[in-house]
Parts: C-alpha cells; structure tokens; sequence
C-alpha cells in the first residue's frame, strides 16, 4: 500500500463509548487500516459517551474510506461525518487581494482614488515607464494556464485548473514575496493564448505559463517572449531543468563524477524533457540519448514532430536504438520525466557503477525508489516522502523574484544556470550525501540566494532594464516635498 499523504488527510467526528479505552480503540482501528493518526480531540463528554475528532493520513480515497469504515466497526463506536481536509482547505479559494494603503476617511480615498489618481494615470501616460514604479507591475507575476496538462491530471480544463493556479500564486507570495494571480484561459488556441496574454500584460512584471500541453507550450513561450519586453517563463520546462540541473551537480560530487564525461537517458520528451536536454548540453553534458514510447530517438527515425526532431539532432550522436530499458544499459545517470513503472530495479543494475537516478513521474515514478536504491548511489524523485525531493518550489519564486529586482526582460540560459548552481550552493560540503542533494523547499535562504544570482546575471548579460527612476511623476514628487 501507498504510503499516507497529508493529501488525503481526513477527519472522522464518532461517538464513542465512555470509556478509559475508548480513544485508545480508535487509535488502533486506523492503524489496523494502515491510516497514520496525527490528532485526536475529545470535543465533547458526556456520562455514557465521548464524542472524539480523529484525523489521519490516507494512501487514497478509496483508503480514506476504509479508514471510516474500520472506525465504524469498532464495537460501540458510531461515525457521524468525515470531513475531506484538503478540500476544506480549499473553501473559498487559497488567495485574497488586501490593499496596501489604508483608506479610512474621505483624504485617504481622494488619493488612492479620484480626484488624485487622476493625476497618477496622466503621469503614466506621458512616461510609460513610470508603470512599474507606480502600479502593482513591478512585483506581479501572471501565472497563465489553459488548462490542458495540469499535473498528472492531463487535459482538464481551465476552471479545474485553478486550484492548481492558485496555489502556485500563493508559493510565489510565501516564498518570495511577489504577487501573482492566477489567469486560466478557457481556449486552447494557440493564437488566441498568445493574444491575450498580449493584452494583459501591461498589468504584469513577468508571465509565468503554467500547465500547457507540449508542443503548444514551446510556440507560445517563444512567440511571447519575443513580442513583450518583459520575461516569460514556462515553468513546467525550465522550473523542473533548473532544479534537475541543481540536483545533478550535486549528485555528480556525491560520486566523483564530471558534466563533460557522464552518459544521461532522458524519458521523457515533452516540455521538461525538452528543457532539461538543453540546460544539460548548456552546462557542458555531451552524451545524451532521449527516449518516449516508441524508444530512443535518433536521427532514422521516420515520423517525428519537429520538436522531436530537434532532440534526434543534438543528442544521441551515436545513433543508438532500442528500448528505454536496452539504452539504459552502461548510462551513468537516468532522468525519468515521463510516466510510472517503466523500469525495474533490474534495469537499473545495468547501469554504470555509482549510477544516479532521477525517477520524477509523480504520483508514481519510473521505477520503484526502494529497488533502483538497491543499485543506483544516488536516487531522487518527485515525491516529498522519499529523500531528494525534485520540487520546483525551489525555483520559481526566487526565478521570478531576481528577475523582478533586475526589471529583467527574459530570462536566459545564463540566468537559468546561475540559478542551479545557486540552488546546489544550499547544500554544503559538510551536510552533502547520498541522501541529501537538494534543500528542503522549507529552507528560506534557497529564494533568496536564487533571486541573487538571477538578478546579478541579469545585470552581467546587459538583459536588465534601467532603474527604477521617476520621469514626470519623481520630478513632481519632489516638488510637492519641497
């Protein structure tokens, strides 16, 4: 079985006989139904009962229902409600717009409001570049999605996909302080994605596009980026690149290992496939053989979309064919961004001595972690319930933040790469092992010191705007000071 998540914490209100065992029979009910308790409340006592909130981890929801029932047979014991946990977090949304000044009397509103702002707007209007130090656009992100590969989930729709959007906004908020909102396009258009995003971006300092379906997702980043002058950043693609980079340079010292002399099989070649091959080669790896379900791409391969065909001509020079599992054989590093349980343990014993795996399908990964841990020294996933969780929470908000800071126009390679390498700087030569190449998504110096190095290396590249400096508006501000 599964091992329980707080994803699918419940809990269950019962009436239970009043008894010196009563809570202590609960306890054991779940735990018999593999449930891990993690509370347990008497809300209420009476002579002949005890009414007792238990709240526990399921596996599923099937799991969860097990649980009830387990609770339900206990002799004496009744079950009143079970709530869902998780959706009762999720009542009413996860975020909320709070105004940053007050107003409190009728001073308050003609500033922030007419008549003043008036005067604010005509300011805009006459040095455009004043936006950003006069409006919310200077720290707000759009986190833009249409809905069409959200999760593991697939083509689900917009509406379905905010609550994945809102919690995104509200990591970009908790671990770096930006402001983002979610903006869930009911089309999956390419143009018409293009054209609106377009048309909202004056609000914004950066376009964070979330959960869109390869080969689209690369178009419109690319036309997007191209036709606005501020950065744009699929973070499916360069999010899970960035911190595989991260988590790769890492597990590279951890074994002895060098960039230019390793041998990578990518499974995977959609938009995280696609992003992680060419951060790779950036940083100097040379031997990579991608695969997708019909095996290893090459060169002689018939049929091939051109995003594939770009991978068949800047990877596997050698031209090799074969299944996942036959290329596998001698690689020294394995990166699943795929599907679940393609591989075996066996397979991974194949590889080359010190072999590193990186298993990211989630909820359920490549190959079992426990058997490729069995073969390979280092192993990471996707999962926050094995060591060396690969989360992207590592990347965005302190990506966004820097190039915010850096008033940056796009982010590059070069930022990219200075923010793995911030990212692998976390972890010290006193705290690296095995089981440790990555920091916690908890650890609060990770946004900060990504933030820096994106910022610096927007500024070294000449991708940075100019500063924060008042036009019309600076001038007449000091003015009225004086």
């Amino acid at each position: 079985m599964p091992t329980p998540s707080p994803g699918y914490a419940i809990t269950v209100r019962c009436d239970a006989p009043s008894s010196a065992t009563a809570t202590s029979g609960l306890v054991a009910a779940v735990s018999s139904a593999g449930g891990a308790v993690t509370a347990l409340d008497v809300v209420e006592s009476h002579a002949d009962r005890l009414v007792v909130d238990v709240t526990c981890d399921a596996s599923d929801a099937g799991h969860a229902d097990t649980i009830r029932q387990a609770l339900a047979d206990v002799p004496g014991v009744a079950v009143r409600k079970v709530s869902d946990r998780t959706f009762l977090l999720h009542l009413g949304g996860k975020l909320s717009v709070t105004p940053k000044v007050p107003m409190k009397h009728r001073d308050d509103l003609s500033r922030a409001y007419t008549p003043g702002v008036a005067r604010v707007c005509l300011a805009i209007a006459e040095h455009p570049e004043d936006v950003r130090r006069l409006t919310i656009k200077r720290n707000t992100v759009a986190v833009v999605t249409d809905g069409s590969a959200v999760l593991g989930l697939g083509n689900i729709g917009a509406a379905a996909a905010l609550p994945v959007m809102e919690g995104k906004a509200a990591l970009f908020k908790q671990f770096a302080d930006v402001d983002a909102w979610p903006v869930c396009l009911d089309t999956q258009d390419t143009e018409k994605i293009i054209e609106i995003v377009k048309a909202l971006a004056p609000v914004y300092g950066g376009i964070n596009l979330e959960d869109i379906a390869a080969p689209r997702c690369f178009e419109i980043e690319r036309r997007l980026q191209e036709e606005l002058d501020i950065p744009v950043f699929h973070d499916d693609q360069h999010g899970t690149a960035i911190v595989v980079l991260a988590a790769l340079t890492n597990a590279l010292r951890v074994v002895g290992k060098k960039m230019a002399d390793i041998r990578v099989v990518v499974s995977g070649v959609g938009a995280a496939g696609h992003a992680i091959i060419e951060l790779l080669q950036a940083e100097g790896v040379n031997q990579i053989v991608a695969c997708d379900r019909k095996g290893a791409v090459h060169r002689g391969r018939e049929g091939m979309d051109p995003d594939r065909q770009w991978i068949a001509d800047h990877t596997n020079a050698q031209d090799e064919t074969g299944s996942l599992a036959e290329v596998l054989a001698g690689a020294d590093v394995f990166i699943g961004v795929s599907g679940p349980n393609l591989l075996t343990g066996d397979d991974i014993a194949t590889m080359a001595k010190d072999a590193i795996v990186f298993a990211l399908a989630n909820p359920d990964p490549e190959v079992d972690p426990v058997a490729a841990g069995e073969h390979a020294a280092v192993v990471a996933t996707g999962r926050s319930d094995y060591p060396n969780q690969i989360n992207n929470v590592l990347c965005f908000p302190g990506v966004f933040r820097g190039a915010l800071d850096a008033r940056a126009r796009s982010i590059t390679e070069g930022m990219k790469m200075a923010a793995a390498r911030a990212i692998a700087a976390i972890v010290g030569d006193d705290e690296l092992r095995e089981e440790y190449i990555i920091p916690s998504v908890f650890n609060r110096d990770v946004a900060d010191a990504v933030a820096a190095a994106v910022a610096s290396s927007a500024q070294a590249e000449g991708t940075a705007s100019a500063g924060d400096e008042l036009g019309f508006a600076a001038a007449d501000a000091e003015r009225l000071r004086s």
